[in-house]
């Protein structure tokens, strides 16, 4: 299932308010939304963001780049 392109032109870090990039797993299906600023990457689950500061995790220094 993939995330409607005009949902994420509207979305933002629910924190923060800063832009999000969508990342994607090997398959190329959406998998999260990162926030650089908080180091943050929210859930898509079933094409749904999952924009909640309790379901995301935190990216490690790895993942930053």
């Amino acid at each position: 299932m993939s995330v409607d392109p005009r949902l994420l032109d509207l979305l933002v870090c629910p924190l923060c308010k800063s832009a999000l990039r969508l990342r994607r797993d090997e398959q190329q299906r959406p998998s999260e939304l990162v926030c650089a600023a908080d180091r943050l990457a929210f859930p898509v689950r079933d094409g749904i963001p999952v924009m909640l500061a309790n379901e995301a995790r935190t990216l490690d220094a790895e993942e930053e780049a």
